[in-house]
């Protein structure tokens, strides 16, 4: 299970990272609204409750596509939420 134990770490680090980065953003422009970079940190923190949830449900039948699922939608959310970070 060193798998699961990685993925959560992996989805903990990735969108750590994009919050960090939206704090540093917000730090280096104090004068700027930051309504638009805590609605990007909401959507990180939704994200990973969501995520953490699905990686943590119990009755699955195939856990290799489970599994593999969770990390393609950790890409495509992280992805997503960095062209969020970049237009700010």
């Amino acid at each position: 299970m060193a798998s699961v134990k990685n993925l959560k770490k992996d989805i903990n680090y990735v969108l750590g990272d994009v919050v960090d980065a939206i704090y540093l953003w917000e730090m280096y422009n104090p004068k700027a609204d930051t309504k638009a970079s805590q609605v990007v940190v909401e959507e990180a923190f939704t994200s990973y409750d969501q995520l953490i949830a699905r990686v943590n449900q119990k009755k699955i039948e195939n856990k290799k596509d489970h599994f593999a699922l969770v990390r393609k939608d950790l890409e495509t959310i992280a992805n997503s939420l960095v062209e969020k970070v970049n237009s700010l």
